[in-house]
């Protein structure tokens, strides 16, 4: 019987873990912007309409889109080439991905003034940055 009460192993769930969530995460809110593309365009644009991003909104949304895609699905294949091989490479690149989605949004939300919206983010980003650092190693 393998002995998972290791620091290797303990690395290596937290990095399958760390992987799945990320996917789980990039993927659902990438892909319901996809499915549900007009009413996410709608509600941004009320939600930017007195900021200076509100004429961007369509080229944000796209590129958010895009970027939570990428995250999400290098995160999925890289969670299971973690099970697989043992190499993180591809979640970390996801998770990296991640980070740079959720500055993307960060600045977004503080840009319409959403403060509540933004202080949201700060969980995710440390997650993110920690799942960075665990898929490096």
């Amino acid at each position: 019987m393998h002995n998972f009460h290791t620091l290797a192993a303990a690395l290596h769930i937290m990095q399958v873990l760390a992987a799945a969530f990320l996917a789980i995460l990039f993927l659902q809110s990438g892909i319901d912007k996809i499915v549900d593309r007009r009413g996410n365009l709608d509600w941004l644009k009320g939600h930017f309409s007195k900021s200076p991003l509100a004429g961007l909104v369509p080229l944000m949304v796209t590129v958010i889109t895009i970027l939570e895609i990428a995250a999400g699905a290098l995160s999925a294949i890289g969670c299971v080439m973690i099970l697989v091989t043992r190499d993180s490479s591809l979640a970390f690149y996801g998770a990296v991905i991640a980070a740079i989605s959720i500055v993307a949004l960060f600045f977004g939300q503080r840009m319409a003034k959403d403060y509540p919206g933004a202080a949201t983010l700060v969980p995710y980003f440390l997650l993110t940055l920690a799942a960075i650092y665990l898929l490096a190693l």
